[in-house]
């Protein structure tokens, strides 16, 4: 059996939970999820928009997450989408630190599963 069966999993598990509550916890109270945006994204869609589609894209990310297909490239694209939160959220560091923990997560799945 391989040894990083299972660690791959639970890597994949708390990632794919991250993005699962935090696109439906931005459905059940967007106020609180939009200011996370930076200015010039919040400005090119009306209203809640751009926070519905980001949700749906992490629903689909976390869904991508647990059917365990070239989840690397999964890997890579959650990592991306996390230092882009990181990038843009410097100012609130005393939330941001999660993702910080969630974007190194990310890329060790990715140099766990790379080449599968």
């Amino acid at each position: 059996m391989d040894k990083n069966k299972l660690p791959v999993f639970f890597l994949r598990l708390g990632i794919a939970f991250a993005f699962f509550y935090a696109a439906t916890s931005s459905f059940l109270n967007p106020e609180a999820w939009f200011g996370f945006f930076p200015e010039f994204i919040r400005t090119l869609l009306p209203g809640n928009l751009m926070l519905n589609f980001f949700s749906v894209g992490e629903i689909f990310l976390g869904l991508w997450l647990f059917s365990n297909h070239k989840i690397f490239y999964a890997a890579i694209l959650s990592a991306f989408i996390m230092v882009g939160i990181i990038a843009f959220n410097l100012n609130a560091m005393y939330i941001v630190f999660r993702d910080i923990t969630i974007f190194f997560a990310c890329v060790a799945l990715a140099l766990m599963t790379r080449g599968n």
